[in-house]
């Protein structure tokens, strides 16, 4: 803290205290809004646009996804369009294909996902689909060409 900011605390009228306000962090949101026409997109951007910290808006029709940048809450962007248009919106759901064990699982496949994405899933039943169990490992090392103590049946 420099000399000014001790003098200026000193000789500070508000009688607030020395209460500083915590800065929001800059930070990218995206959400996943269904977006029929040029209208839908319009008005969504607009109403994102309004919003106080808000630095940037895009609008992806195709893929239905609103990315936000700026100072802001994601709890509230998600409230503001709701509110101010009524469409349903989420947290954008989905994560590239390469980031994900299994792609296909059930809990993660999604038909209505945007092409190279997939729903993201903190499912622990699919997390565990990665790992093979002990008695897989058994068996398929029982029968492996790199195991010289394999079976002798094949």
């Amino acid at each position: 803290m420099g000399a000014l900011d001790h003098i200026s605390e000193l000789f500070d009228c508000s009688g607030g205290g020395s209460h500083h306000k915590k800065r929001k962090q800059l930070q990218t949101v995206e959400l996943k809004v269904k977006l029929d026409c040029e209208g839908c997109e319009r008005r969504v951007k607009k109403a994102v646009e309004g919003m106080k910290g808000v630095n940037e808006v895009d609008v992806d029709r195709k893929a239905s996804k609103v990315t936000v940048t700026g100072y802001v809450e994601p709890s509230k962007v998600v409230s503001r369009i709701a509110h101010r248009t009524g469409k349903k919106v989420e947290i954008w759901p989905y994560v590239p294909y390469d980031e994900v064990a299994h792609p296909y699982a059930a809990g993660v496949y999604d038909k209505k996902a945007p092409a190279g994405y997939v729903r993201r899933s903190e499912d622990p039943y699919v997390n565990q689909l990665a790992r093979a169990s002990s008695t897989e490992v058994r068996y398929t090392t029982a029968f492996s060409d790199e195991n010289p103590t394999a079976c002798a049946v094949m």
